[in-house]
């Protein structure tokens, strides 16, 4: 099992190229499954997640091709299969996303209910009620979600809760649909923007997309497109939390600072200098950080996905943060394993206190989700000594060749394959 082995204690300096966000490229996938002509991708990102994705719409019958310059075309004109197993799916909660399109188009579905990380419950009842209010039909046996549908019709559907993947898979679902589905309460991530912009270029008629409220008029048929995966936010606010750390300037490229409000406010309060333009960020830092509070909310609040990386800032910072997490009740699992480094962190329910210390120092630890996994590449970058980061295949799932971009800034930073 890979491993990296960092040496910490560098600053880091130099420019890389953010690439095409996961959280966006995986949705822009499974629509390929509204159309059976093909969709001609750019800037998807070179991930665990997009392999296992492009290996679940393989196993459907859906046709790709990747090459090795970020670009995909895909097409699913012959579907064979309706059903997405759970060998594939429980290692990636986006499989769900495949639940709507296949509804719409087919008329039924089956869908292993998902896996991923374990950072808390991310249900799908939100994903199911609504498809049950555009008329589907739908049952749970055996861990599987049964769907059948002869037409989706419009429908007013209010989530109970604000959810990324559940108003992603409910607006595919409903380009197809009879009538206008309005759906409140509505994710505003800008990855359902890029979501929503791809399904306007396959002949959706959708509004509202980046507020609570998006209308989608239902069509009978889509066709195909080409598009631009937006670049990934949180890749970019982590390179910038681990220049923060080490110290050094950095230059991030193909990069949207417009979708990282949030991240790039408490960077600026943490000490680190900030120019920004249309496609890129400088970030330098000199000196130690400051510890800023965090509370996670839905976007443009400050994104759960960051929470780890900020809390390893916090860990070096001069003074004590309050990092709260409203999103996902188990997303402090990061929290033993930066304590390892020497970090002085208290939790208390939601809660962690940080508590900033003078240095940490290199120890083995071991990367229990996505974003732990980055906090704890974060920390063994400024920490004295070797930090060997244990059970990488959650970073790369996520993060595309993250030692080879950290190298590239004179990380002393390797991947030791066992």
């Amino acid at each position: 099992m890979d491993r990296l082995s960092i040496h910490g204690g560098v600053p880091l300096q130099g420019e890389v190229e953010i690439s095409g966000a996961k959280n966006a490229a995986l949705p822009i996938l499974c629509a390929a499954l509204l159309t059976p002509d093909p969709l001609r991708l750019h800037n998807v990102p070179d991930l665990k997640d997009i392999a296992t994705a492009l290996r679940l719409l393989k196993q459907l019958g859906v046709q790709s091709v990747r090459d090795d310059a970020q670009r995909v075309e895909i097409c699913a004109q012959t579907v064979s299969s309706l059903e997405a197993p759970y060998d594939l799916v429980k290692t990636m909660r986006a499989s769900i996303l495949v639940l709507g399109p296949l509804l719409a188009r087919f008329g039924e579905a089956r869908v292993s209910l998902p896996g991923g990380c374990a950072i808390g419950q991310r249900p799908v009842d939100q994903h199911i009620s609504g498809l049950e209010a555009l008329g589907a039909e739908i049952r749970i046996e055996h861990g599987y979600v049964i769907a059948k549908a002869k037409r989706l019709r419009g429908a007013v559907i209010r989530t109970d809760m604000v959810t990324v993947t559940g108003t992603e898979n409910l607006m595919m679902a409903a380009t197809l649909a009879e009538g206008t589905t309005v759906l409140e309460n509505a994710a505003r991530e800008p990855e359902v923007v890029d979501l929503a912009n791809l399904l306007i270029k396959m002949g959706a008629r959708i509004s509202g997309h980046g507020s609570d409220r998006i209308v989608i008029e239902g069509v009978p048929a889509l066709h195909g497109a080409e598009h631009t995966v937006i670049a990934d936010r949180i890749e970019a606010g982590s390179f910038l939390c681990a220049v923060a750390a080490t110290g050094g300037e950095i230059r991030l490229t193909q990069v949207a600072p417009g979708t990282m409000g949030a991240t790039l406010s408490k960077l600026a309060q943490a000490g680190l200098t900030l120019e920004l333009g249309s496609d890129w960020i400088t970030a330098q830092m000199k000196g130690r950080p400051k510890a800023v509070d965090v509370r996670t909310h839905e976007y443009p609040g400050f994104a759960t996905d960051m929470q780890a990386q900020f809390m390893a800032l916090n860990t070096l910072a001069e003074g004590t943060g309050i990092v709260v997490e409203t999103i996902f009740e188990n997303r402090f699992m990061h929290v033993q394993e930066l304590i390892r480094l020497g970090a002085d962190i208290e939790i208390d329910g939601h809660t962690a206190v940080v508590r900033g210390v003078m240095g940490l120092s290199g120890a083995t630890v071991m990367a229990t989700d996505l974003r732990a996994s980055a906090s704890l590449v974060i920390a063994g970058l400024a920490a004295s000594g070797q930090t060997v980061v244990e059970r990488i295949y959650h970073l790369d799932r996520g993060y595309s060749h993250m030692e080879r971009k950290l190298s590239q800034l004179g990380a002393q930073i390797e991947r030791l394959t066992a």
